[in-house]
């Protein structure tokens, strides 16, 4: 039996609170995306561009508590999730080998679209390519049982936690030897060849971006699009590489082993409780927050140096892990109490687009930004730029609904199915359907 037998997930058999998690994902990652796409080597240390008083300050605080790694952990979490519900779907149909033919196009095609992404629309920070990268290794896992997923997924994250331990406790030794150098030479002391090499090393773990890198980037940001792409193209080439083996593992293959768990022991399906989802709410939140304005605490303390920047990344996954899960309770929540009334099924269309709009906030940011369109890299404070995020916001609630009023996916679904599948998806609805 062929691929092209085998059908994609229609609208009758979606899962509503995927789509509406999905929806808040994209929505809320633009949040964190939106300062990489506007400033210069800013989304971490506010001091460099941006603005780092006042309301400027305060955005960052805000970002780094609730929204830093979460939004991308909850867009994640639901890529593990995919993951079971696709296998799951075609072996109840007995697609067989199938099953991995399609399963890998799939990926595959995944690859070729973070590609583009980072390399074409100009976003060095595309996850789609790490989805792809560790999607390949997902299949033998799809039967594996939630306890152990769940247990994969936390060894994962306590060895990123030691690497990062290590890191800080290195670059804290570096610097305190360096440190001790820097008195001696105050004091008169000639300094041998090995402590003038150690002071140099404490000077380059607490140095900043150079001014003039900082205005290079500005300047080709602000050109054409060939002075754009030569700009971006190094640290493309950098995350899409050493990037990713070094905080990969522990950052997005972590979560999708966790998304696999949870979507077995139906959480992601609002199969749970309401005591059960508001535990995941205060407990995500009390223990999140709290780790993450410990670590925000320190960072601002210190006026945003490299050092307090690696103290606070030894508990980074801790800090995640928890706000994420204060996420999950609060959206089904939200859902089951109907807070958000027609928005539920708003949020929903923008997640079964969830492609479509991520990629699509790339080519507005880019249009809105970058040189070859209006320009404005550089010249917006941080908190200015959460304006741009609101109109996208606005643009991507109101055209989604309306799209698949007329479509049965948005445009880069349905390319992506029908690549996976070797066979034209249907596109436009009939109009008995709409």
């Amino acid at each position: 039996m062929s691929s092209s037998t085998f059908k994609p997930v229609v609208a009758s058999d979606r899962i509503d609170s995927l789509d509406i998690i999905r929806g808040f994902a994209v929505l809320g990652i633009l949040l964190m995306n939106i300062v990489g796409f506007g400033l210069p080597w800013a989304y971490m240390d506010p001091t460099i561009a941006g603005g780092s008083e006042g309301l400027n300050l305060k955005t960052w605080i805000a970002t780094s508590l609730f929204f830093e790694g979460t939004m991308r952990g909850l867009f994640t979490l639901l890529y593990g999730a995919g993951v079971i519900l696709l296998t799951q779907r075609l072996e109840k149909r007995e697609a067989g080998l199938e099953t991995a033919d399609i399963y890998y196009r799939r990926v595959l095609w995944l690859l070729v679209f973070g590609i583009i992404h980072a390399f074409v629309l100009l976003w060095e920070g595309d996850i789609l390519y790490q989805y792809a990268i560790f999607g390949m290794m997902l299949f033998p896992f799809r039967n594996t049982k939630a306890k152990w997923l769940m247990i994969l997924s936390f060894c994962l994250m306590l060895a990123g936690a030691m690497i990062d331990i290590s890191n800080y406790q290195e670059k804290k030794v570096v610097i305190e030897k360096g440190q001790a150098i820097e008195l001696l030479k105050k004091q008169g002391d000639s300094l041998s060849e090995q402590q003038k090499g150690d002071l140099a090393a404490m000077e380059k773990a607490l140095s900043k971006p150079p001014k003039e890198e900082v205005e290079k980037i500005v300047e080709g940001m602000q050109g054409s699009y060939a002075d754009a792409f030569s700009t971006k193209a190094p640290e493309v080439i950098w995350m899409e590489t050493s990037f990713i083996y070094r905080y990969g593992p522990w950052d997005v293959l972590a979560m999708i082993f966790m998304g696999m768990a949870f979507f077995k022991w139906g959480i992601l399906q609002n199969q749970r409780s309401t005591g059960f989802y508001l535990l995941f709410t205060l407990v995500g939140y009390g223990v999140g927050l709290a780790v993450n304005y410990i670590e925000v605490q320190a960072e601002v303390a210190s006026g945003f140096s490299r050092l307090a920047a690696e103290k606070s990344a030894q508990t980074y996954h801790l800090g995640r892990f928890f706000v994420t899960l204060g996420h999950i309770g609060l959206v089904m929540l939200f859902i089951r109490w109907r807070v958000l009334g027609f928005l539920n099924s708003v949020i929903a269309s923008v997640g079964r687009m969830a492609l479509t709009n991520y990629l699509m906030q790339s080519i507005l940011a880019a249009f809105v930004f970058y040189g070859f369109g209006l320009g404005y890299f550089n010249k917006l404070q941080r908190y200015e730029l959460y304006y741009v995020v609101g109109a996208i916001w606005v643009l991507q609630m109101i055209w989604s609904p309306i799209w698949l009023r007329y479509f049965h996916f948005g445009p880069a679904e349905w390319l992506w199915r029908s690549l996976t599948y070797k066979k034209k998806q249907p596109f436009r609805r009939l109009s008995q359907e709409q």
